[in-house]
């Protein structure tokens, strides 16, 4: 038996699933999960001693790889010097200032997870406009509070669980549930909800049922809307933020959001998260204004230096960066059609498919072959090559992926998915 096997029959007595997220579990590929005892650049070691090319990256943080040793050595000074104070630091500051720069948001107020950062964001649409209901869309997922489990995707999608237990029908049925990429479902329920509508939060790439792009016109429709209709416009940048582009996908779009939730490379891995907006409506947030939110660990010393540390990396080498993220993610997705198998990307964040097309929403992501992804995650796995568990995620090229990984990652591929295209229905 190995290692790892029996660290899961020893976690599983003492928590659910043995993991701390569900997806990790593996479950939705047959496998049990691999548990990771160290990580260095593109790669990462499992508790038995065999390397992998990663592309999970921790869910997407990982741009600069693991263990980046600018940030590591940022992170240990901040440690040395204390690792909470419940109480205001320089550093936050920094990093704010760093967001406002990248993004265009006016203010900033960290939390610590994406799942805070979307909670928050909706509550202060609510208390800004007075009204109760929201607007998402099927498949994307931001977190998991209460009223935006409806309809999601992510590891609720992996596990056949579009919606949870526990959610009050009551407060979910203030959740009206639109189709991604599809306007006109979006102005269908503002008609049937008219002066009702707080805000429509959207993933503007969604990454959470695979990566989707957003359609032509599909943004701009949305900022129309609501324009018109006096709601917010919300962009989920958890994982799209500072990957896609520097600046995010609301750099790379037209459609200009009011609130953004940023997370995933923001903290670099470490608990960080913020949201942010226009300053007349972030101004409602306590202690300035009604809307009540707070963090004791919020903006902790450790994660905003490993933020600010990111931050300012990809910053100074976007120029290089960027294009190089792009030129590497377009490999790896030339491999998998060469393959047979249909692939969505944008910049370095792709998800191949296993459907005869590249979905463009959540009813043709259903349509996706699972067992064949099972089997194509197995095979890449003994060939060294370590991808999300899950045909609802994506893959997260890093700058520490060098040329030779991705080559040896683009024959693996094609190794991986022979025989198994043509089966695809």
């Amino acid at each position: 038996m190995s290692r790892s096997s029996k660290m899961y029959k020893q976690a599983c007595k003492v928590m659910p699933g043995g993991v701390s997220s569900p997806v990790r579990a593996f479950q939705s590929v047959g496998r049990e999960p691999l548990f990771i005892s160290s990580g260095k650049g593109a790669y990462i070691e499992d508790a038995d001693g065999r390397r992998y090319i990663d592309y999970v990256m921790s869910w997407g943080p990982l741009i600069l790889g693991h263990a980046r040793e600018e940030v590591v050595s940022a992170v240990t000074k901040a440690v040395s010097r204390g690792l909470s104070f419940g109480a205001p630091t320089g550093a936050e500051t920094e990093l704010a200032e760093e967001i406002a720069a990248a993004t265009g948001a006016e203010m900033v107020r960290f939390v610590n997870s994406g799942t805070e950062a979307c909670m928050s964001a909706v509550r202060l649409a609510r208390g800004y406009t007075g009204r109760d209901k929201i607007v998402k869309f099927e498949g994307c997922y931001h977190g998991h509070s209460d009223g935006l489990l409806v309809k999601a995707g992510s590891g609720c999608l992996t596990g056949g669980l579009p919606d949870s237990a526990g959610v009050p029908a009551a407060y979910a049925g203030e959740t009206l549930v639109a189709r991604y990429n599809d306007a006109d479902s979006v102005r269908a329920l503002f008609a049937a909800n008219a002066g009702k509508i707080a805000c429509v939060i959207v993933e503007p790439v969604a990454a959470n049922m695979g990566v989707i792009p957003p359609a032509e016109g599909f943004l701009e429709a949305l900022r129309a809307i609501c324009d018109r209709e006096g709601a917010l416009l919300v962009f989920d940048e958890v994982i799209t933020g500072f990957r896609v582009a520097y600046g995010g996908a609301a750099a790379l779009y037209p459609g200009t959001p009011d609130l953004f939730a940023f997370g995933k490379i923001l903290g670099r891995g470490m608990p960080l998260a913020a949201y942010a907006g226009r300053r007349e409506i972030m101004r409602f947030v306590a202690p300035v204004g009604k809307v009540y939110q707070a963090g004791t660990l919020s903006g902790n010393p450790a994660a905003t230096a490993a933020g600010l540390a990111t931050l300012r990396i990809l910053r100074e080498g976007k120029d290089a960066l960027d294009p190089a993220l792009d030129r590497a993610g377009e490999k790896l997705a030339a491999a998998y059609r060469a393959a047979g198998v249909s692939v969505n990307r944008v910049g370095s964040l792709l998800t191949p498919f296993f459907a005869k097309n590249a979905p463009s929403c959540y009813e043709e992501v259903k349509k996706c072959d699972l067992a064949l992804f099972s089997r194509y995650f197995s095979r890449m796995l003994e060939a060294g090559i370590y991808v999300a568990p899950s045909q609802f995620e994506g893959m997260f090229v890093s700058a520490a992926h060098s040329e030779e990984d991705i080559a040896k990652t683009c024959k693996a591929a094609a190794n991986a998915c022979e025989g198994l295209a043509e089966m695809i229905q």
